[in-house]
């Protein structure tokens, strides 16, 4: 893997466990999400429209990609509003790869080596440390994550297919656009319009970039390399994701907690390499 690749991977690994935690610990998780993903929408438009290149035949799949993409953002900020990062993140982020993993062997016949029996072994005893400390809101936060990971786990199946018929770009540009509209009009409606007003701000700003920026530096790392590799690497932002919430929402991140991470973290590596 050259070292530019490896970077880059790295560099989308922080930069998405940044805007979790930049979400997690907003004044209210909701608001926050609704206004960064517009601004990571706004921010995305240019480089859909000079990039081009969808095909009709992708509507289909953006359209199901972005009903799954509000269902994300919704779980998402409701999990972070008072949950932890160090335990709803290395969740969601482990065990949707291996619901893929699952998914292909048993639909698709598509057959799992002894390493990705392994790496799911490994997530799965991530997962329980992680959230072993016992308390109802440890017990809350890995229902979310379980639930997050089917989400993400359904529109990465979906996504495989639609970016078949379109440019990277403009297909995540189909499927960020509604959904964020969607969400934002939600919480709109449902009178939160103050409490995303007040998420009008630099903040935002810097969320929303992250959020377009990481999902910029796959695609960079995937040009110079393959997807194992990339993905694998790319999965180390669960270990990152820990290490910031103890360090930026001083959440109790204790030796077991971190160990499930790094688990989780080795476990996707190996069903992504195997």
């Amino acid at each position: 893997m050259p070292l530019s690749a490896l970077a880059l991977a790295l560099g989308a690994a922080v930069l998405h466990a940044s805007w979790n935690v930049l979400l997690a610990g907003a004044r209210d998780s909701q608001a926050a999400t609704a206004v960064a993903t517009l601004v990571g929408v706004v921010l995305l438009a240019p480089v859909a429209i000079v990039t081009g290149g969808v095909e009709s035949s992708a509507l289909p799949f953006a359209a199901a990609s972005a009903a799954l993409e509000v269902a994300y953002l919704a779980l998402l900020a409701r999990a972070y509003q008072g949950g932890e990062v160090s335990v709803v993140y290395p969740v969601s982020r482990g065990v949707a790869p291996v619901l893929v993993l699952v998914v292909g062997a048993a639909a698709l016949d598509e057959g799992a080596s002894a390493v990705q029996v392994a790496g799911v072994l490994a997530v799965s005893a991530g997962v329980f440390l992680v959230q072993s400390g016992g308390t109802s809101f440890a017990r809350r936060d890995l229902l979310f994550g379980l639930t997050i990971a089917a989400v993400i786990a359904s529109y990465t199946l979906v996504d495989a297919e639609g970016v078949e018929h379109s440019r990277a770009p403009a297909y995540l540009a189909l499927v960020l656009t509604p959904s964020a509209v969607i969400y934002a009009l939600a919480l709109w409606i449902s009178g939160r319009g103050p409490e995303m007003r007040a998420e009008l701000r630099p903040r935002a700003a810097v969320t929303g970039l992250f959020m377009v920026g990481a999902y910029g530096a796959v695609l960079g790392a995937l040009q110079l390399a393959n997807a194992a590799p990339v993905a694998a690497v790319r999965e180390s932002g669960v270990v990152i994701a820990a290490l910031m919430a103890a360090a930026f929402l001083h959440e109790e991140v204790s030796p077991k907690r971190l160990g499930g991470a790094v688990l989780v973290a080795g476990g996707v590596a190996a069903v992504a390499l195997g």
